[in-house]
């Protein structure tokens, strides 16, 4: 299979195109970083759902799509200062991600993918390579894969890197890939300050990787999430850092010193919890106009709609508020100089797995309950339903991370570095 290319029609770079859509740009122009992610996201709502179907039927983000989030502050809204960004709390940042998948499963997504990837490597390179990376050029988006599907052998100033990756998600605008991978020494294993198997990650320029797409998917299908390899490439030390890192070289924000696994799972459980606000409140508006066959009223006359509604709606407020409390509080702690300890590590990946069960429930409701309408090709509840039933199945909200979780809340695992 022929690789994917910059400039083709799968792999857009991020200051290609134009805008299809005449929507407010001096709304956008004038935004600042001080802004609220939710503001930036409200301000692209109009053509986020006009590129909707455009982005899926190119199996990435329309360059429209990318350039409105480049323009508005969105793609960098995550980073570290020094990289441009806000550097917001976590409830901001799960309002925005929320907000993003509101709109759309895929563009919420890339909101999880790009903008924690950009985020982390920014905050977490040598200063080298942060100057190499964010230097390169005006607009750095990061997208790729973290966990260690590669192998790396240590080399004078750096590593030849090998291996195969699948699901890069944002990969298909994204100047920089990043890859997971296991170091080798000499044939033998590398191990971190802890005494556990070193794993790193590696950002790479996309000029260097060898695209394979794969991307023919059920749903999430405009993420631009492409398979990917590459075989003896040198990367140096600079582009590389540990994966585990929780000691940012910048950013002050209390989130970098919790490291990309909190940041992560915080993610997938907000948009999770997008994705299922939005076929909650499309259901709810259907319902006022739509008749079942054979029923003489609208469904918002059933009692037995009012009684799903009001169950699923109390569910997925409940999910919600744990997310946002969980989060929260163990950003206070770290943000008064406490440890981040592995118990509350483990209570943040319960409340983001629990999330994404509860909004997959909700999303399964609201498909039932809006009939043939929810089956129908174009709407955002059909869109949506294929989104939660392919996004949810990421091994990062598995059912690991409960089994994991429990071990350390019952004393049987004293740590869990994964979590």
């Amino acid at each position: 299979m022929t690789g994917i290319h910059r400039g083709s029609q799968v792999a857009q770079g991020g200051r290609s195109g134009c805008f299809c859509l005449d929507w407010n740009r001096a709304y956008i122009a004038h935004m600042t970083l001080t802004d609220s992610g939710t503001s930036l996201v409200d301000g692209m709502a109009e053509l986020v759902l006009a590129e909707a179907a455009a982005c899926e039927a190119n199996r990435t983000m329309t360059p429209a799509l990318v350039d409105a989030m480049w323009e508005c502050g969105l793609m960098s809204y995550l980073n570290p200062a020094e990289a441009g960004g806000s550097e917001p709390s976590f409830a901001d940042m799960i309002d925005t991600w929320q907000a993003m998948a509101e709109l759309d499963g895929s563009f919420g997504w890339i909101g999880i993918a790009n903008l924690p990837s950009a985020a982390a490597v920014a905050a977490y390179l040598p200063d080298s390579g942060f100057a190499e990376t964010f230097g390169s050029a005006e607009r750095v988006t990061m997208g790729g894969q973290f966990a260690p599907n590669g192998q790396g052998q240590k080399v004078e100033g750096g590593y030849k890197i090998s291996g195969a990756w699948n699901f890069g998600s944002g990969t298909g605008h994204s100047e920089f890939v990043c890859a997971g991978f296991l170091p080798i020494d000499d044939g033998n294993f590398m191990f971190d300050a802890n005494g556990e198997i070193l794993l790193l990650a590696a950002v790479i320029h996309r000029d260097d990787i060898n695209f394979t797409d794969g991307w023919h998917v059920q749903g999430l299908k405009g993420t631009g999430s492409f398979d990917y390899n590459v075989t003896d490439l040198f990367v140096p030390d600079h582009r590389v850092f540990e994966l585990f890192e929780r000691t940012p070289h910048r950013g002050s924000s209390p989130t970098f010193k919790m490291g990309l696994m909190a940041i992560t799972a915080a993610g997938h459980a907000a948009w999770a919890l997008g994705v299922a606000k939005s076929m909650i409140d499309d259901v709810a508006e259907l319902a006022k106009v739509k008749a079942r066959m054979g029923d003489m009223e609208t469904l918002v006359h059933k009692t037995t709609f009012q009684r799903g509604y009001a169950h699923h709606l109390g569910m997925w407020r409940a999910a919600r508020q744990l997310v946002v409390d969980t989060y929260s509080e163990a950003e206070r702690i770290v943000a008064e100089g406490g440890e981040l300890t592995v118990d509350m590590r483990a209570d943040m990946r319960i409340a983001a797995t629990y999330a994404t069960e509860a909004s997959r429930e909700v999303a399964q409701w609201a498909h039932l309950a809006a009939g043939t309408t929810a089956i129908r090709e174009g709407s955002r509840l059909e869109r949506a339903f294929r989104d939660i039933y392919t996004g949810t199945q990421h091994a990062f909200i598995s059912e690991k991370t409960y089994i994991d979780s429990a071990q350390v809340k019952l004393g049987l695992a004293e740590t869990n570095r994964g979590l």
